[in-house]
């Protein structure tokens, strides 16, 4: 079981690196193994992640956002921590 965090390490948006450190944190903190995908430099990473959110988990603008999380091939979501 491999558990894919997909993140952009560049991203312009405050709130999508707030996010991304949550969901890191939160996994760190229950000792979560999981691989980090970067999906600004690279563009495999982003087109994987982009094909594989499933189209009624997708923003009404298509394009799905880091974080996203999957565990091997299967899309788990993303994490809203409150």
């Amino acid at each position: 079981m491999v558990i894919k965090v997909f993140l952009a390490s560049s991203s312009g948006s405050t709130a999508i690196k707030k996010k991304q450190q949550d969901v890191v944190s939160f996994l760190d903190a229950l000792k979560v193994d999981y691989t980090e995908l970067d999906i600004a430099c690279n563009e495999q990473n982003r087109m994987w992640m982009r094909q594989n959110v499933p189209e009624e988990k997708k923003p009404s603008n298509g394009i799905p956002l880091p974080p996203q999380i999957f565990n091997e091939e299967s899309y788990c979501g993303v994490l809203h921590l409150t």
